[in-house]
């Protein structure tokens, strides 16, 4: 087959790595692979074991590479919102062409400017989101590009994450055989295409919530406002569960999924599951409302952490409602339990493509998307040529981390850190 402009996320969970292969043909994205796989090595979204985390990357891109039939070298990766800092910003350049017509380059410019400013060592630039852009002091541009003007300035939002948490999460990537050609902050993804842009506007709570932990993304005026993550997600409802029923966490996690209910109210009595007792070979009857007892116990905790969350986030007068997304909010009668504790419109957010349809592929979904959308405003090509195989697939060349010492490893990480970064924004 012919070679095409592919585009790959990953976006790594607590819960699980999920892989998506995206084809964007004149602005129109298509998903043709999937790899979600279960993770380890993670807690509450920050890796914790670095071998364990490389090799579930490894799973998942493994398995959308052999869904697809091809090889992938290079990666956009989702970063948490764990430890992240928004700051606003600003940049101004003069424009550089004799004919004064604003080009990539003065937009690029004019980022960097943006970035100009004194972070704490142990803290590193994730991205620059432009707000607005203003050419001879005309506001409210979106896409100076073309125009002509003698003065381009920039006001915009620095995003900022743990220094740590960054390259970890790079180290990883790397040591799975892979290049990092984009770092997103998950929720800005998410948004692209959880979110509508009249919601943005008005001021809406975007809640994703995932296997161990719960980000709640505030944004306002089109704009983010305010991010923040809680330490509860799904595996909490499943450890209830486990313990409730006196059942396996395997056997709860499948009862959660297969038979789960978020709201007593509407649970079924007569619906009636057997589940098998941990330590013996008995089984016990259970009806969904039964189960749903716990469930709606443990997700309404989790609602009204978010509720108190958002308060002290500026996050109490939402227009636009909470939108809900992440692998959790995909049983039945949760946006009834939303609506009965927030007392405003709830709505899940699912992915309009065909094999990503859950909401628990927005983020990588959005990955790609949001990528793809920086790199026509800073003129960078992300995406990879890369040829179909019809035989067997190229191995992926893996670092052996015990053939260099710790601190040659150390200077390798932040070497591909500063390569990074210099190639988004040089």
């Amino acid at each position: 087959m012919n070679s095409n402009e592919i585009y790959v996320s990953l976006d790594v969970g607590t819960s699980t790595i999920k892989v998506i292969i995206g084809e964007l043909v004149n602005d129109t994205l298509n998903i043709i692979g999937v790899g979600n796989v279960k993770s380890s090595g993670l807690k509450r979204g920050s890796i914790v074991d670095i071998d364990e985390t490389v090799t579930s990357i490894k799973k998942a891109i493994d398995q959308a590479e052999r869904m697809v039939g091809i090889h992938i070298d290079k990666v956009i990766v989702g970063v948490s919102a764990n430890q992240v800092q928004l700051i606003s910003t600003n940049g101004v350049v003069a424009v550089s062409k004799e004919n004064k017509e604003i080009d990539n380059e003065d937009v690029l410019r004019v980022m960097d400017q943006a970035q100009v400013i004194s972070i704490p060592p142990e803290r590193e630039i994730i991205d620059v989101v432009p707000h607005e852009y203003i050419v001879d002091g005309l506001s409210e541009v979106k896409d100076p590009r073309g125009m002509i003007g003698v003065r381009l300035e920039m006001e915009g939002t620095l995003i900022t994450g743990s220094r740590t948490l960054v390259h970890n999460i790079l180290r990883c990537v790397e040591r799975a055989g892979l290049e990092v050609t984009d770092i997103c902050l998950q929720p800005m993804a998410a948004s692209t295409i959880a979110l509508k842009q009249d919601e943005k506007n008005l001021g809406v709570a975007l809640v994703d919530i995932g296997g161990g932990s719960t980000t709640i993304s505030v944004f306002r005026e089109g704009v983010l406002i305010a991010t923040s993550v809680l330490p509860v997600g799904g595996e909490h409802i499943t450890k209830d569960l486990s313990i409730g029923l006196k059942t396996s966490t395997e056997d709860a996690e499948k009862i959660k999924v297969k038979f789960g209910h978020a709201f007593y109210d509407t649970a079924l009595t007569e619906e009636v599951l057997s589940v098998p007792i941990m330590g013996s070979e008995q089984h016990h009857q259970y009806s969904q409302q039964e189960i749903s007892d716990v469930i709606e116990a443990r997700l309404e905790e989790i609602f009204l952490m978010v509720q108190n969350e958002l308060s002290r986030m500026r996050g109490s007068n939402l227009p636009g409602g909470f939108v809900l997304t992440g692998g959790t909010v995909s049983m039945t009668g949760v946006i009834d339990l939303a609506q009965r504790v927030f007392k405003n419109n709830v709505r899940i957010a699912t992915p309009d493509y065909i094999g990503v349809r859950e909401p628990q592929y927005i983020t990588g979904v959005g990955l790609i998307r949001y990528a793809f959308y920086k790199s026509k405003m800073r003129g960078k090509k992300l995406s990879s040529n890369i040829a179909f195989e019809s035989n067997e697939r190229k191995p992926v060349a893996v670092t052996n981390s015990n053939t260099k010492p710790k601190q040659q490893d150390e200077e390798r990480v932040m070497s591909k850190v500063k390569s990074i970064f210099k190639y988004l924004w040089d």
